[in-house]
């Protein structure tokens, strides 16, 4: 799970929970009417901007906003650089059983292109197009939660217009003005706090993510090619690290020195 998301999704709850808690009465906050013009009508504008192929995804997009199964470009790398060793040392075939044990479907076509002797030219089309279409899914399912984000305040400013016709309707009984405004308010309220807690914030969450798998898909297709390409180890090592952080580059020098000492041991024995 996300840690992060979760803990934010949280704190904004609690923090509007205790304001409107110390305010001394919570239920002015609750207006049936209010949440069904912004719900309903965030809701409705989405159904038309969207199929309903599209909308079904939802449930699946909340899933992989509050996971963290991401693959660090890192672990990536070290992979890649192990895999270059193997195939200078057993050539290319060799790497034929580990791309059957792969668990990320796109490092393991790519390394079945190079195995089955690909053109490298078609080896990146092929990859590049998979990862353009993967950009194109990732922007259609953060574009609906950033649709809702915009639709939301509207629908809300759109429910205090219905609230103050209604209280301007009711002139002629001076106690009803002040729950009439009240209700136009919190319709506003709603749209605003459903736009700047939720909707906007899951946007921005799958396009993060979004970019650090594309990120990880772009480290995948350099390594690959260079692998085919023949490349020395260190060289391919070197490239890739390119993607890194200097933080991350020692991270993953440390690892691969480790494993290194490992297999001279286990030779040596």
């Amino acid at each position: 799970m996300d840690i992060a998301t979760i803990v934010g999704l949280a704190a904004g709850a609690i923090i509007f929970s205790l304001v409107a808690i110390l305010g001394g009465n919570v239920i002015i906050f609750v207006s049936v009417q209010s949440a069904l013009v912004v719900l309903g009508g965030t809701l409705a504008g989405v159904m038309i901007s969207y199929t309903f192929s599209d909308l079904k995804n939802i449930p699946n997009l909340l899933r992989v906003s509050l996971q963290d199964d991401k693959i660090e470009s890192d672990h990536i790398i070290e992979s890649l650089v192990n895999f270059a060793e193997k195939a200078r040392r057993e050539g290319l075939l060799a790497l034929e059983d580990d791309a059957a044990e792969m668990d990320d479907e796109f490092l393991k076509k790519g390394v079945q292109l190079i195995v089955d002797g690909t053109d490298p030219e078609l080896v990146r089309n092929i990859l590049e197009t998979k990862l353009t279409f993967l950009q194109e899914r990732h922007a259609k399912g953060r574009g609906i939660f950033a649709t809702m984000g915009q639709l939301a305040p509207a629908f809300g400013m759109i429910g205090t217009l219905i609230g103050l016709v209604q209280m301007l309707s009711q002139l002629d009984d001076p106690t009803q003005l002040g729950s009439g405004m009240a209700v136009a308010l919190i319709t506003t309220l709603y749209g605003a706090l459903l736009a700047n807690w939720l909707f906007i914030p899951l946007s921005k969450n799958l396009e993060t993510q979004s970019n650090h798998e594309i990120h990880v898909k772009e480290v995948i297709i350099e390594g690959i090619l260079s692998i085919q390409a023949g490349e020395n180890p260190r060289i391919v090592k070197e490239k890739l690290h390119a993607f890194l952080s200097e933080g991350e580059k020692e991270e993953v020098e440390a690892r691969i020195n480790d494993m290194g000492e490992v297999g001279a041991r286990e030779n040596a024995s």
